[in-house]
């Protein structure tokens, strides 16, 4: 690399800020939307008298959708970068979003599963946390792990803001106010994405030349990443957080709230206080996966994950377990991400962690739908949810297990070798 003065090192850091920031703004509108759906369940079960399991299902087709396009938005942000997903990502929420207003009763229920788990699914797939840490860590070659948690954060950053005054808003039974909310506000974040992000910029500060060359194709790169079985014990650990997250606590923890006797408030604050822990695990785990053994790390946060569901097995009536769940979990709950993307980013290779996350999101979204989905009907069949969290807490020991003895190791290339542009890094 060259010599390069120190306003243009200011230019570059900027750049690449930039792009941590609007990765966090534009997750933080996409995340609030998809969990606006179980904030939403109780008025569309009584608007629409739907079962909790047809809500649910409409929650699980959209996390289908979402994983039919991940591997192809990491793809996308590994050779042309991350404005055009966005952008496209927030018009297509937006857009998404003014179906779901529009859905009634009767002959127009149709508009909402489309609305949510049609069109703005796709959005969800674009806008998602594989896009943002790959554009980030194609940017980043120190700190990268606490930059890709600062950025990732916003899928937990703005449903602490949001999801309180949403719940005020749907309190009195009026959700669509809160979808206009939400809909005006992806549509105002377009000009900013268009304007603000660059094309991408090397980790080392110069172009795709000076970082080697341009990524393998999508065929060879898929192949030699389903070889590797590292990426296989990834991946299973992956779908497994998915089916705990995304499925099971994003699906139901409010609507089991509810059920427990707690009012829409509470229930959104508990799980503001969540997200508000998923913001400060996110960045800590990020600022932790730079200086430590990221499987072992891995493997804790499973570990922990797996305690949380058992107490929340013994919630009951109790706000202040609640609360105590929501902080534990919260800690513990998107911080696999960070974590995630750096030792993939070491061990696959910086010019495929896109298409390695997005297949990675793919394994998250899927087991998603099944928690989502598995959650619905085993509730419509038990009436209570005991059976979930035994088997959330068991899955979580299982992800633990498979990522407990991976080797932490060198920084390679898209074909698994040394990489010379990048420098190895010291783990224990």
């Amino acid at each position: 690399m060259g010599t390069v003065t120190a306003a243009a090192y200011s230019r570059e850091n900027f750049g690449r800020w930039t792009v941590v920031i609007l990765g966090f703004v534009t997750l933080a509108f996409s995340f609030t939307v998809r969990g606006s759906l179980s904030l939403a369940m109780p008025n569309w079960q009584a608007e629409f008298d739907w079962s909790r399991s047809s809500i649910s299902g409409i929650a699980a087709t959209a996390m289908l959708v979402m994983a039919a396009v991940a591997p192809f938005a990491g793809n996308i942000a590994d050779r042309k970068g991350p404005k055009g997903l966005l952008t496209f990502g927030l018009a297509a929420i937006g857009f998404g979003m003014i179906l779901v207003i529009l859905a009634g009763p009767g002959s127009r229920s149709w508009l909402l599963p489309l609305g949510f788990a049609g069109i703005a699914a796709f959005g969800f797939g674009s806008i998602a946390q594989h896009v943002v840490a790959a554009a980030i860590a194609q940017r980043f070659d120190r700190n990268r792990g606490l930059a890709t948690g600062v950025g990732t954060a916003g899928s937990t950053g703005g449903q602490l803001m949001l999801m309180p005054v949403l719940a005020a808003m749907m309190q009195g039974g009026d959700w669509r106010s809160a979808f206009v909310l939400l809909a005006v506000g992806c549509f105002l974040l377009i000009p900013f994405t268009l304007v603000l992000l660059r094309a991408p910029v090397d980790a080392v500060g110069g172009s795709a030349e000076n970082h080697g060359g341009e990524s393998a194709p999508f065929g060879q790169s898929f192949v030699t990443l389903a070889k590797s079985p590292v990426f296989h014990a990834i991946f299973w650990s992956y779908t497994v957080c998915g089916f705990t997250t995304s499925g099971v606590i994003e699906t139901h923890l409010m609507p089991y709230a509810s059920f427990c006797g707690f009012g829409p408030v509470p229930s959104a604050t508990a799980y503001g206080v969540l997200s508000g822990l998923n913001l400060v695990g996110m960045i800590a785990a990020g600022w932790l996966s730079d200086r430590m053994h990221r499987p072992l790390l891995l493997a804790v946060i499973y570990f922990v994950r797996a305690g949380t569901f058992v107490l929340l097995g013994f919630i009951g009536d109790s706000y202040p377990l609640l609360i105590l769940f929501s902080v534990l979990f919260g800690l513990f709950d998107y911080s696999t991400v960070p974590v995630t993307a750096s030792y993939v980013a070491s061990r696959m290779g910086v010019r495929v962690l896109g298409l390695s996350m997005g297949l990675l999101s793919a394994g998250h979204a899927v087991g998603g739908a099944a928690g989502a989905w598995a959650g619905g009907l085993i509730f419509d069949w038990n009436q209570a949810y005991g059976i979930v969290w035994l088997v959330s807490a068991l899955s979580s020991l299982g992800a633990a297990a498979l990522v407990v003895s991976l080797k932490d190791g060198k920084e390679l290339d898209t074909r698994g070798r040394p990489d010379p542009h990048i420098s190895e890094r010291t783990v224990p």
